[in-house]
């Protein structure tokens, strides 16, 4: 395998990883800079990676969840406990909206993020010229922290 071919791969495997729920760029950027990746380079392709699927989600996710929930009734309780995790996090883009929604995703902690943040932003009919700027502020503070905390980690060893 040659060098190109090497970096395209962690790259890729950067991209890919952050666009995961769950994982996002917090899992990509330690992966990426294990990989062989700059820090920087890690956060630059996590952070734009993680943002890929915020516009799907805000435009998409009520009528996936409401196709869903008519397919069975293992599906529809999946959709209630996606919009009651979601409900929970509606106070605070309540009390300091679009600020509130950049907190949200920026906090780099499970059952954060830019997923969680879209559906929030999607369940509370945040039109995406609103939301995505504050969630794209989220991400970016999100990869800045995870950044920091993987390079600090990496430059011990």
């Amino acid at each position: 395998m040659g060098l190109e071919s090497l970096i395209s791969n962690r790259i890729l495997l950067t991209f890919l990883v952050s666009m995961v729920p769950v994982l996002e760029l917090r899992a990509a950027i330690p992966l990426g800079v294990s990989a062989g990746l700059k820090p920087l380079e890690a956060m630059a392709i996590s952070v734009v990676g993680n943002l890929v699927p915020v516009p799907f989600i805000l435009l998409f996710v009520r009528r996936v969840f409401d196709w869903l929930q008519d397919k069975s009734p293992r599906l529809h309780r999946f959709v209630e406990r996606m919009e009651s995790r979601a409900e929970k996090k509606k106070g605070l883009i309540k009390k300091w909206e679009l600020l509130g929604l950049a907190i949200l995703v920026a906090v780099p902690l499970p059952g954060t993020g830019a997923w969680t943040g879209a559906l929030v932003a999607a369940l509370m009919d945040i039109r995406m010229k609103r939301a995505f700027p504050a969630i794209a502020l989220g991400v970016l503070v999100a990869g800045m922290i995870v950044t920091a905390i993987t390079y600090g980690a990496s430059s011990l060893f």
